[in-house]
C-alpha cells in the first residue's frame, strides 16, 4: 500500500492551531476599524460565525459572496467559511454594483456579507439576484436588509465546528477580471492556499516576530497570502486600506518589519512631503509585484524607505512561479527572479518549444499553487490550459543564470497600479457612448501607474464630445481604475491589420512619444 498522510491541509485548521500554539499573543491591528485581537479572541470570533451560518442551514459546497476591504472582518470570513467548507466569492469592493451582480450571479451565491459602505451593491444584489436570500451587514447603520454581523457571533458558539474538510475541497472562487460577459474566474481549493502559504513563509523569510503590513486587497490571492503566512508563523498582521501618509504613520507606530507593495504605491509614499520624518527603521523587507518595478523608483526606495527589496512574479492563476532574494535584487535588479520550489517555468515559441537562453518567448508553467481550468468557461480554459501548462501570455526570457527578465505581453491587457485592465471591456464600454464612431484602448508608460488606460477614439462627424463627456459616460458601467486617464482623439481612422485586428503596437509607438 501506498503511504498517506492521516490528515491534510484545510486552511480552516491553520487558525485553530494558531490559537493554541500563540494564545494571547496580538493576531490583528485592524487600522480600518480600530480593533485588535488575540489568535485565541479570532479564533473564538471565527467559529461563533462559523456555527451562525451552520444553524442557517448553510451546507458545505454553499457559495457565499462578500464585499469587504481590509479589515478583521474579512479575515475572520475567509477562515469562518474555511472551517465549515462554504465556498467564498471575495469580490473587489471598488467594482460597479452592476459588475458584482454579474459575478453574484455567475456564481450562484446564496449570501452576501458586505461593508455598510456597499450597502448601493448589496441593494442592487437584492433587488437582482433573488438567489441571494442571506445578507449580512457590517460596520455601521446595517440596513433593514440585513442581518448585523456582530450580532451573529454574539450569538454563535465558540465551539470548533465538527465539519471534516479536505485539501481537495473547494475554498474560494477568486476573479482575476470584471468582464463583459462571463467573468474570468477559477476556484481555489484549500491545498492550493496552503502551499502559497508555505512558499510565502520560505521566500519572504516570514517569522514569528514580525509585524506584517497588508495593503494589498485580502479579497485577492497576495493579501490572501500575506494573511495565511502571518497566521501560519504567528507574526502580527496590521491591515489597511492604502494611504500613503496613513502607511508611513502605521509602520512607525506599529513598528511594521514587512509588507507587500506595488511599484504605484512606492511613488505616491516617495511622494509624502515630509517622509524623512517618519521613523521606518522597522522595516526589514518591502516585497514588491504585480506590476514593472522601474530601477530609478528600486534605487528611491532602497534610499529612503527600505534597503532590503524583494520581487516576485507569476499570475493570479499560478501563484507565485518566480520570486527574488534581497541578493538576487542587489546582483540583477531588473530581474523579477527564478522559478521558485516545486514550480516548473519555461519559455516558448509560438510552436510551444522552448527557446534558447536569452530569447523572448512566452512564460508557460505549472504550479503546485495554480489552478487548471477557469469557472464555467470551458473554451478559456482550453485556450489558457494546455497539456498541463498555464499559457502566461507574457513574454520574457532565462540569461544563462537561470534570471527570469519579462520582456512585454502578448494579451490585450494593460497593468495599471497593480491592477489588471483587459482593454475589451473598456473599448465595449466606450463603443456604446453616441459620439464614438471607433476605438481602441492601450497601455500607455507613466512613471506613477506603470502603465495609465489610455483610449484611442475616431468620432463620429458633426457630433460635440469632450473628454470629460466620455469619463461621466463611463461611470457605473465599468471600475474607477479601468476608465481611461487619457483620451485621444484620432483624425484618422484606427490602424487595423487586413483581417480586421488593431495594431496596437502602432498606437503604443505613436502616442508614448507624445
Amino acid at each position: 500500500m501506498e503511504p498517506k498522510a492521516t490528515t491534510s491541509m484545510a486552511v480552516g485548521r491553520l487558525l485553530k492551531n494558531a490559537a493554541i500554539r500563540y494564545r494571547d499573543k496580538e493576531a490583528v491591528c485592524c487600522v480600518t476599524t480600530g480593533k485588535r485581537v488575540s489568535y485565541l479572541r479570532l479564533n473564538e470570533r471565527v467559529n461563533r460565525l462559523a456555527d451562525r451560518f451552520l444553524k442557517m442551514g448553510f451546507k458545505k459546497g454553499d457559495m457565499v459572496a462578500f464585499v469587504l476591504s481590509n479589515r478583521v472582518e474579512i479575515i475572520e470570513t475567509f477562515f469562518a467559511i474555511g472551517k465549515i467548507g462554504l465556498v467564498g466569492l471575495p469580490l473587489n469592493y471598488r467594482m460597479t454594483a452592476k459588475e458584482i451582480v454579474q459575478m453574484v450571479i455567475h456564481a450562484e451565491a446564496k449570501a452576501l456579507i458586505f461593508e455598510t459602505a456597499y450597502t448601493k451593491i448589496a441593494e442592487a444584489v437584492r433587488q437582482q439576484v433573488p438567489s441571494v436570500k442571506t445578507f449580512v451587514g457590517l460596520g455601521g447603520q446595517i440596513p433593514e436588509i440585513a442581518l448585523d454581523y456582530e450580532k451573529l457571533i454574539a450569538d454563535g458558539s465558540p465551539v470548533e465546528p465538527e465539519i471534516e474538510i479536505k485539501e481537495e475541497d473547494d475554498y474560494y472562487l477568486n476573479l482575476t477580471s470584471g468582464t463583459t460577459g462571463l467573468p474570468k474566474s477559477y476556484m481555489l481549493t484549500h491545498y492550493n492556499n496552503a502551499l502559497v502559504i508555505i512558499d510565502m513563509t520560505m521566500m519572504f523569510h516570514v517569522r514569528e516576530d514580525d509585524v506584517a503590513l497588508i495593503v494589498f486587497p485580502i479579497f485577492g490571492r497576495v493579501g490572501f497570502a500575506w494573511m495565511g503566512a502571518a497566521i501560519y508563523n504567528g507574526a502580527k498582521i496590521v491591515t489597511m486600506n492604502f494611504e500613503p501618509k496613513r502607511v508611513l504613520e502605521v509602520i512607525q507606530a506599529e513598528k511594521v518589519t514587512i509588507s507587500n507593495w506595488v511599484a504605484t504605491m512606492a511613488q505616491f509614499v516617495l511622494a509624502v512631503p515630509d517622509l524623512e520624518k517618519y521613523d521606518l527603521s522597522s522595516l526589514r523587507g518591502l516585497v514588491f509585484a504585480g506590476a514593472a518595478f522601474p530601477i530609478p523608483v528600486q534605487e528611491q526606495v532602497k534610499k529612503r524607505i527600505c534597503k532590503t527589496l524583494y520581487e516576485f512574479y507569476g499570475l493570479q492563476e499560478t501563484a507565485i512561479i518566480i520570486n527574488a532574494s534581497p541578493a538576487d535584487k542587489e546582483r540583477k535588479p531588473a530581474s523579477q527572479g527564478k522559478v521558485s520550489p516545486w514550480n516548473e517555468v519555461r519559455i516558448v515559441d509560438s510552436s510551444g518549444k522552448d527557446v534558447p537562453t536569452g530569447t523572448i518567448g512566452e512564460i508557460i508553467a505549472k504550479s503546485t499553487s495554480g489552478t487548471s481550468a477557469y469557472y464555467k468557461n470551458p473554451q478559456k480554459t482550453k485556450e489558457t490550459f494546455k497539456n498541463g501548462w498555464c499559457h502566461t501570455e507574457d513574454l520574457a526570457y532565462f540569461d544563462e543564470e537561470g534570471y527570469l527578465f519579462i520582456a512585454g505581453r502578448t494579451k490585450d491587457m494593460i497593468v495599471t497600479g497593480g491592477q489588471n485592465v483587459f482593454a475589451a471591456d473598456v473599448e465595449n464600454t466606450l463603443m456604446a457612448h453616441p459620439a464614438v464612431a471607433d476605438c481602441a484602448v492601450i497601455g500607455l508608460p507613466d512613471e506613477k501607474w506603470g502603465e495609465i488606460v489610455a483610449a484611442v477614439i475616431v468620432k463620429k462627424p458633426d457630433v460635440a464630445v469632450k473628454d470629460e463627456d466620455i469619463v461621466a459616460f463611463c461611470k457605473g458601467e465599468i471600475s474607477g481604475f479601468k476608465i481611461p486617464k487619457r483620451i485621444i482623439w484620432s483624425e484618422g481612422n484606427i490602424p487595423r491589420t487586413p483581417t480586421g485586428k488593431v495594431q496596437k503596437f502602432v498606437l503604443v509607438d505613436k502616442y508614448s512619444k507624445k
